[in-house]
């Protein structure tokens, strides 16, 4: 009988605490097949069972590790890293690291948890300065990966090609792509278009050392097209590019709420039309894409937005076994050799989590 998959969860991360993640752990065994998956929730006993016990959940799929140590919201990554040592954050990465669990999700402070996550798994190639954030962007093609969304302000060439790696495994492991293409974020689709890094990049990419479904440049509004399945970026431009839509997204929102309640005739459209805007609210909601996990690190964590529902982390957690379950940690590994032969130098190998040293 094959053995469970373990998910380590930070039980006291995020605006609720526990009741959102037991409640995401009960979301999760309804909507996805939970078979075959048990949990280690780190954080307060007596508050974590409450839940459980609200929630009908036992120790046959919970595993309780109590901790009174949490690293708050609000706290500086510098401060958590010298004084998290033994908090729900740090015990639930601990895990993945000793082998314990395949993999971590927490909903807590973010640079925290980067920092964290960094000290404890180490990155899985030179260079890399902090975990790259990939975000799963809906389109009109189903959903796009786009990374880095905010970790790593500037990259060199040789950093956008291993987020290319990396980003490639993520949507073939998470959204069941085949064979996903890429694409690098740039001003322009000709090739002198561009600053050197991202001109390199393509060079790169485009001599087919590395074996990759590269379409070539992509331009801003190629995102929501869907026109490549993984969109490269840095953490600078990414950022922005995330904000703007979701500032546009909200505006556009608020737009159509204001047209459909502005008078009588008005509402009735939108009573009649209620099922296909429900459609499309659930197209756009945060919580059905919510799950962005850190890529890069000798192991799999998962962040979850601090704010979502236990919809949202049932799918940050199911995003967490799609991974443990996937060829992702090798398959980034094989590539980053590849990387590594094509630039004619040495890039760190991918290490098993269990084999990691602090």
């Amino acid at each position: 009988m094959a053995s469970p998959t373990l998910i380590s969860l930070d039980a006291m991360g995020g605006d609720h605490g526990p009741s959102v993640v037991v409640g995401g752990v009960k979301d999760y065994l309804a909507r996805y097949d939970g078979e075959g998956v048990r949990f280690l929730l780190h954080g307060d006993e007596a508050a974590i069972r409450a839940e459980m016990a609200r929630c009908g959940l036992t120790d046959a799929v919970c595993d309780v590790r109590h901790t009174d140590k949490v690293v708050a919201m609000d706290e500086k990554p510098a401060q958590a890293m010298r004084r998290g040592k033994g908090s729900s954050l740090w015990n639930a990465v601990e895990a993945v690291k000793t082998g314990e669990a395949q993999a971590a999700v927490s909903a807590g402070n973010t640079g925290a948890l980067m920092a964290i996550s960094k000290l404890i798994l180490r990155m899985a190639a030179d260079g890399l300065e902090r975990p790259a954030i990939v975000a799963s962007w809906p389109t009109t093609r189903g959903y796009t990966a786009v990374l880095d969304v905010g970790a790593n302000i500037g990259s060199d060439a040789k950093q956008l090609i291993e987020f290319a790696i990396m980003g490639e495994a993520f949507q073939a492991a998470v959204h069941g792509v085949a064979k996903p293409t890429v694409g690098l974020l740039n001003v322009g689709s000709e090739d002198m278009k561009g600053h050197d890094e991202v001109r390199e990049a393509h060079a790169v990419l485009r001599a087919g050392g590395i074996p990759l479904n590269y379409h070539g440049f992509v331009e801003g509004d190629d995102i929501a097209k869907g026109t490549v399945d993984v969109v490269v970026t840095d953490g600078f431009t990414g950022n922005i590019a995330l904000k703007t839509a979701e500032g546009t997204a909200r505006f556009i929102s608020g737009l159509l709420k204001e047209a459909l309640t502005s008078g009588p005739m008005a509402k009735l459209g939108a009573l009649i039309a209620m099922p296909a805007l429900k459609r499309m609210s659930a197209r756009i909601d945060t919580n059905a894409v919510n799950g962005g996990p850190l890529l890069g690190l000798n192991g799999i964590v998962v962040k979850s937005h601090g704010g979502a529902s236990a919809q949202g982390y049932a799918n940050a957690i199911r995003v967490a076994v799609n991974l443990a379950r996937s060829d992702y940690m090798t398959k980034v590994g094989a590539n980053l050799g590849r990387l590594a032969a094509v630039l004619d130098e040495p890039v760190a190998e991918v290490e098993t989590p269990g084999e990691t040293q602090q």
